[in-house]
């Protein structure tokens, strides 16, 4: 089965310097995978190519087996891209410009009617087909650009920053939209913002220095600094050594308020072990807790470990 979008050895060199080297990635099924990376880390880059609006210095990118290079015209039908900065045009109306979007793709006028009805109907933007883009929110103009990045049916779409610059209530909507758009096509969804490639991702792309440093699911991305501890809080704090004695227990480090911090092997009763133990033992144990590192931790490590582009 071919991947809907490959990535393969994509290289870009701006003058001297390598913007991206060896880029290698999948996306296998439908779906948001998330694309991270710091500013300059080469996120930008490898979105132009995909999408076709750079040429790349060395690799292929190729959707359902169909490469840009071999066929560029029939390659661009199957994306659809929306930019940081939507391309939209102020003194068109909705509906014109989704059909001049749907003309831009060269999609067969008998279709192009319907295919505008569709989007406006899935963008919810169906009311304001009659008005100026201008006079148009924020949260709206989101909406008309993300229904010209699907009025073709691509495979696959791009959204770079999509929710950027947008208050919460349309934030949430726009999420909501994301969602729904990607259930039946793959969505690369670009963000600086971790806690909503959280909410929207189950795959993570990683690039940093040119370089992609992480490609795996989400939960293994959250997982990267996970330390398997345990905080507890007794009120008659046992010694170390009998939490020691607890099976799976590696180390105990005493915290103050009559804390402890519990690192073990992984295992999914061992609080309940610690439960009962208490119960037993009348530590009297007030509060048990796993901890975890949030996004932003795993987002600074791989940061921290990737290793820089030669030039």
């Amino acid at each position: 089965m071919q991947p809907i979008l490959k990535v393969e050895n994509l290289s870009h060199k701006y003058a001297s310097s390598w913007a991206i080297r060896e880029i290698n990635f999948e996306i296998n099924d439908t779906g948001v995978v998330g694309l991270l990376g710091s500013n300059g880390a080469g996120k930008s880059t490898t979105m132009n190519i995909i999408c076709g609006t750079l040429l790349q210095t060395e690799g292929s990118v190729s959707i359902n087996g169909l490469n840009i290079k071999d066929d560029p015209i029939a390659y661009k039908k199957q994306i659809g891209f929306l930019p940081q900065q939507a391309p939209l045009y102020m003194d068109f109306t909705v509906q014109e410009y989704l059909e001049y979007s749907a003309q831009l793709r060269l999609m067969d006028r008998r279709l192009i009617k319907g295919a505008v009805e569709e989007v406006l109907e899935k963008t919810s933007i169906t009311q304001m087909r009659s008005r100026l883009i201008r006079n148009l929110s924020g949260g709206y103009r989101q909406r008309v650009g993300i229904a010209q990045s699907i009025i073709n049916k691509p495979k696959v779409v791009v959204l770079d920053e999509p929710t950027n610059g947008l208050d919460p209530n349309q934030i949430i909507e726009a999420r909501k939209l994301i969602k729904e758009i990607a259930q039946d096509r793959a969505v690369l969804l670009s963000s600086h913002v971790l806690s909503e490639v959280n909410l929207l991702a189950k795959e993570i792309i990683m690039i940093e220095s040119g370089q992609v440093v992480f490609a795996d699911t989400l939960d293994a991305f959250n997982n990267i600094l996970q330390p398997n501890t345990l905080v507890a809080r007794m009120l008659h704090m046992p010694a170390p050594e009998e939490l020691m004695a607890i099976e799976d227990v590696q180390k105990v480090e005493m915290l103050p308020d009559h804390k402890c911090r519990i690192y073990f092997q992984a295992n999914d009763d061992l609080a309940e072990r610690i439960v009962r133990k208490s119960t037993e033992k009348n530590w009297r144990l007030t509060s048990i807790q796993a901890e975890s590192s949030g996004m932003d931790d795993v987002f600074k490590q791989l940061s921290s470990n990737s290793s820089s582009i030669l030039h």
